[in-house]
């Protein structure tokens, strides 16, 4: 039997109710006493507060930790100014993508945020392919919230000014009631909002403090699912996986121009001047029926043109929404396409991503 891992809110999180759900090797909330509606629709006109600390968080230290990392992915790592932040891949020799991560620039190396599921092998490849193993640490000691929403700045405006400056996807170091924490103005559900990273030991007080703000609820696994979709945004797993290039997963814009020193970069390089055999794309489902991930997308010959890798009710569109990996030439939006969930046939229409507008501070 494999023995759950918890996060440091782990009591937290029963004394407000939460259902408790294995996830990545961890017991974490999937939703609280209201559910996963009422928790979504709370962090699209409040904040929500997520625990994330089931994330893996490392230091990449040293004056060449820019460059090591830029090897190992497509994107601009040297070109990071202090506290910028950068979402990125990691790729392999086929140029699939091994994870999706969130770097840092720090004044001593960089912080980078590695999914959950791929912690291990993540920090095995780091460990495998950075020059000086003693510059990787990893930083088993903290935890990791997410505040978000269009009240997440009233709220962090009462804690730390150093963060309220913050433009989208930068981070600064400041002390919230005595606690030293690391916050960056990002987030996976499309609002604006922050993340940050403090000592587990401290993790418990810090968010007792964001809870006792009346605009802030604590939201679960199921509605930071169905946020994350409603913005776009990929899953590793779904969306993203060791088979699917940046290219194809729609992600051609974190790629550095004239970069084709990293794992993969012939055939990535190829598919930007080339095309790719697939992309992803966002359907409306025009049912009450959600479409889920496996579903096949066909047209009206019966021809499998791909398959549904995530899909749900959306909240705040009132209606089930998807997003899907098709073979290309992906086909006009006006041409009928249908999915078969269990004995319906459904139609489904593309449509551009996101579903609902970012609203970070740009």
């Amino acid at each position: 039997m494999i023995t759950l891992k918890q996060t440091p809110l782990y009591p937290l999180h029963l004394e407000l109710g939460a259902k408790m759900v294995p996830f990545a090797g961890y017991r974490m909330p999937l939703h609280y006493r209201n559910g996963t509606l009422h928790e979504h629709l709370h962090c699209r006109h409040y904040a929500g507060f997520f625990d994330i600390s089931h994330m893996g968080q490392c230091l990449i230290l040293g004056d060449s930790a820019a460059g090591e990392l830029e090897r190992l992915t497509p994107s601009d790592i040297i070109g990071l100014a202090p506290c910028q932040q950068r979402y990125t891949v990691l790729t392999n020799d086929i140029g699939g993508i091994i994870d999706d991560i969130i770097v840092t620039r720090l004044p001593s190396g960089c912080m980078v945020i590695v999914n959950a599921a791929c912690k291990e092998k993540d920090f095995e490849h780091f460990k495998t392919h950075l020059s000086d193993h003693r510059h990787f640490k990893e930083m088993t000691d903290r935890a990791l919230f997410a505040l978000q929403g269009p009240a997440a700045a009233t709220v962090m405006q009462k804690f730390s000014a150093a963060a309220i400056d913050l433009s989208f996807m930068h981070a600064c170091e400041d002390d919230i009631n005595g606690i030293h924490c690391i916050i960056s103005r990002s987030g996976y559900t499309g609002e604006d909002g922050f993340e940050i990273s403090v000592a587990g030991e401290q993790a418990d007080h810090l968010a007792r403090l964001f809870l006792a703000e009346e605009a802030v609820k604590p939201i679960g696994l199921g509605a930071r699912d169905s946020l994350r979709l409603e913005a776009g945004l990929c899953l590793y797993g779904h969306e993203l996986d060791e088979s699917i290039t940046p290219v194809e997963a729609g992600l051609r814009w974190l790629i550095k121009k004239g970069h084709d020193q990293f794992p993969g970069a012939d055939r990535i390089l190829a598919q930007l001047r080339q095309g790719t055999e697939k992309s992803r794309i966002g359907l409306l489902v025009e049912s009450k029926i959600p479409a889920r991930e496996g579903c096949i997308i066909a047209d009206e010959a019966g021809e499998a043109l791909g398959h549904v890798t995530s899909g749900g009710f959306s909240p705040s569109l009132g209606r089930p929404i998807a997003m899907a990996m098709l073979h290309n030439p992906a086909p006009d939006s006006d041409r009928a396409l249908y999915t078969r969930v269990r004995d319906h046939q459904l139609p489904v229409m593309i449509t551009e991503l996101p579903f609902i507008p970012h609203r970070y501070r740009r």
